[in-house]
């Protein structure tokens, strides 16, 4: 049994908070400028070199790749060899406040959802704990802007909408949002579970490195249609028109009721921000 001390979590969240908003990591700067290979449209182009542009400069100057710093949503995988000491949820608190404070990252969080008092740190943090195999403790940091949060939407389907249900919906949600989460977009979708559960692996699905597709041959096949549907939809780069709507589509399921098929569908911008320690 390893014993770890959630304080040393601290300074590990407040560098990736950092870490995350200030550089991309290599698998979405290859997507961006694959994309801006291919893409035919003129004023798309344009767009696309631009959002090089901007990533470049936020490594080069070590400043946020964007204004909206985001809520930090944090995970973190615990082996179950590993006996946590002391307060988990209090140590990663405590590293947003640290990282978005040293790092000078705009605090966007309001401490109540009507009364929209900001909290002044970034905190509190978004949460999320999985146990897992070993004796490690694995954090990823991924702060969610609210410009494609907001464009992000939940329909409990009945089981008899099947896979074309599942398209038409991501392609409403899609051509919704429009230009509002700064595509080109990264989709996640989650399937199955029950209604809450549905929405978490429509975040989780976001963390998945976008040069990788989904093991089991069905979803591979089925994400790799809704990438094509939805870059056919014409959207484009920051909603100028051309074809690189979405970088990559990620479907995460789990089983569910006879009786449903819940589907979230959670919209990131082009900054899919992420940094991940293992500890």
């Amino acid at each position: 049994m390893r014993i770890f001390n959630a304080t040393e979590l601290t300074d590990v969240v407040s560098r990736l908070c950092i870490e995350a908003n200030r550089s991309l990591t290599g698998d979405v700067r290859n997507c961006i400028e694959t994309c801006r290979q291919c893409e035919p449209w003129p004023i798309a182009q344009g767009v696309l070199d631009r959002i090089i542009e901007n990533y470049n400069l936020a490594d080069q100057n070590q400043m946020p790749i964007c204004q909206d710093t985001g809520v930090a949503c944090v995970f973190v995988e615990i082996g179950r060899e590993v006996y946590i000491e002391g307060d988990l949820e209090a140590a990663v608190n405590a590293g947003v406040k640290k990282g978005y404070d040293e790092g000078y990252l705009r605090k966007s969080v309001v401490g109540d959802p009507l009364q929209r008092k900001n909290t002044g740190d970034n905190t509190p943090a978004m949460l999320y704990i999985d146990f897992v195999p070993g004796d490690k403790v694995t954090v990823t940091v991924a702060p969610k802007g609210f410009g494609s949060e907001n464009m992000s939407q939940l329909r409990m389907l009945r089981p008899s909408d099947g896979v074309e249900g599942v398209v038409d919906f991501v392609l409403s949600v899609v051509e919704q949002a429009g230009p509002n989460p700064c595509p080109p977009i990264v989709v996640g979708i989650g399937l199955g579970g029950t209604f809450d559960k549905a929405a978490l692996l429509a975040k989780k699905a976001l963390l998945r490195p976008l040069d990788t597709a989904h093991p089991d041959p069905f979803y591979a096949e089925l994400e790799a249609r809704l990438l094509k549907e939805i870059n056919a939809l014409g959207i484009g780069p920051q909603g100028f028109g051309g074809q690189t709507t979405a970088l990559s589509v990620a479907i995460e399921h789990l089983p569910t009721h006879i009786a449903g098929l819940p589907c979230a569908v959670n919209l990131n911008c082009h900054v899919a921000r992420h940094a991940t320690e293992v500890l």
